[in-house]
């Protein structure tokens, strides 16, 4: 069985970093998806396509690929810079605030 592990990427709609911090243990589809010819639904019979395990490091996911004999590759997460600016949003609800705010 082969198996990846890697980080998720945050929601590309939200700015946060929520449910980023943990690793993912995926196992890869052994058979390609079939579409139902009357209801064109896509259906497979690879039970392990659906399985998804989450670690809280690294380690752990690949201490557990290890133990059960899980050929797992691990995808290391782009790292990105924080996007904080100076003078940013918070800073029009400081209290030191030299001029006052408008619209």
């Amino acid at each position: 069985m082969r198996a990846r592990i890697y980080q998720p990427a945050r929601n590309i709609m939200q700015s946060g970093v929520a449910k980023t911090k943990h690793w993912v243990l995926e196992y890869v589809p052994q058979e390609a998806r079939e579409v139902d010819p009357l209801m064109g639904w896509t259906s497979s019979s690879d039970t392990q396509a659906q399985v998804k395990l989450s670690f809280d490091t690294k380690e752990d996911a690949l201490a557990y690929a290890a133990e059960h004999n899980i050929d797992a590759v691990v995808r290391e997460p782009h790292k990105r810079k924080p996007n904080i600016r100076p003078g940013g949003y918070g800073d029009n609800f400081a209290t030191d605030r030299r001029t006052i705010w408008t619209h």
